[in-house]
């Protein structure tokens, strides 16, 4: 370009240096800049989540290398209780951010002598959660198989440390054994994909012992007090789950109705209505849950959400009977039963291990 003169573009009777500009505004539906901005946020996080991911891991990483080092140099209590806190206190001053206290730095020595000889599968599994919620299973003395389970039900479900703590308080890993998806429709109602997810996702029996209950109690006073102990309940329903509200009022044809629970689930990506009852299962309870979908579909339900999921959470079911209440509905519902009393088996050990605790 001569003189150091720029190049001027004219486009619809507008000059611009060097780039083309539009000459009228292009323009968008609320719906389609709705859908701009959660993507653009989604990616955004995603990156964030996958720094977060990353950080993380070079963190564990330096842990577990601190801590085989104290521990291939056989720093012990007596020799170590001036090494450590020398050592820490001259690491501190290089890396201040670190939390490289001698407390943290005996845990680390823990934390590589307690997964040393463990199996590739735990090893990944306590690796990708943060440092807090590692020292919380350490401090528990789980298993390896224990240990595994609560790993990896705590990176699926992004749990915080309170909601590890609960888990392992409420022995979750007791049931899981014996946890199968409740009798369902999934499969003739659901994408392939989806149907597998809230199979796997949904529970044959779900135990409700952390009520506290001592006596038989009505429909409405067990909605109560599970939305008294809403954040355990979720807990207990498994992984995604977000409460939206209870009685929850949907209006149509001039008409009200009231679903007993509603909640979201960001796995499944669908609302998931629950309707209590404290008997056992009926066929008519599969109309009425059926009915509910509709409405949630048709009020409810976003355009980027998939079809809404029912669960009849009932005291006692046949899984015959619920196969054939199901066998012709074009809705997904599951039917699962409920246990309102801590097993006598898990209860004694409940109560063993409180004892030597005490002792």
């Amino acid at each position: 370009m001569k003189g150091g003169k720029k190049k001027v573009v004219r486009k619809g009777g507008k000059k611009t240096a060097g780039l083309l500009m539009p000459s009228r505004r292009i323009s968008i539906s609320e719906a389609d800049y709705q859908m701009l901005l959660e993507t653009a946020v989604a990616q955004i996080s995603g990156a964030r989540s996958a720094l977060a991911v990353q950080v993380n891991a070079s963190a564990m990483s330096v842990y577990w290398n601190l801590g085989k080092l104290l521990h291939d140099r056989k720093v012990e209590g007596g020799y170590g209780s001036g090494v450590v806190p020398r050592l820490s206190r001259d690491l501190k001053v290089r890396f201040p951010e670190m939390g490289l206290s001698p407390r943290n730095m005996w845990n680390m020595k823990l934390f590589y002598e307690r997964y040393a000889k463990s199996g590739k599968k735990l090893l990944q599994a306590v690796a990708v959660l943060r440092w807090g919620h590692n020292l919380l299973l350490l401090n528990k003395k789980l298993s390896d198989a224990e240990t595994l389970y609560y790993a990896s039900e705590c990176a699926a479900g992004n749990w915080n440390r309170d909601m590890l703590l609960n888990a392992v308080k409420m022995k979750m890993h007791v049931m899981s054994g014996s946890r199968r998806a409740g009798a369902n429709n999934f499969k003739n109602t659901l994408p392939a994909v989806q149907a597998s997810m809230a199979a796997d996702l949904l529970k044959d029996t779900y135990n409700l012992g952390f009520l506290g209950l001592t006596e038989p109690v009505a429909e409405r006073e067990l909605e109560r007090r599970l939305i008294e102990k809403i954040k355990v309940f979720m807990l207990e329903l498994g992984r995604g789950f977000a409460y939206i509200g209870n009685q929850y009022r949907l209006e149509y044809n001039g008409k009200e109705y009231f679903v007993d629970m509603l909640f979201s689930n960001r796995k499944l990506n669908c609302l998931v209505a629950i309707d209590l009852k404290i008997g056992e299962f009926k066929s008519e309870y599969v109309g009425k849950m059926n009915f509910y979908l509709s409405l949630l579909d048709k009020l409810e339900r976003e355009e980027r959400e998939n079809r809404s999921i029912g669960i009849i959470l009932c005291a006692e079911k046949d899984r015959l009977d619920v196969e054939l209440a199901l066998q012709d509905v074009n809705k997904p519902i599951a039917v699962s039963d409920y246990e309102l009393f801590i097993p006598q088996k898990e209860l004694q050990a409940l109560v063993l291990s409180e004892m030597k605790a005490m002792s």
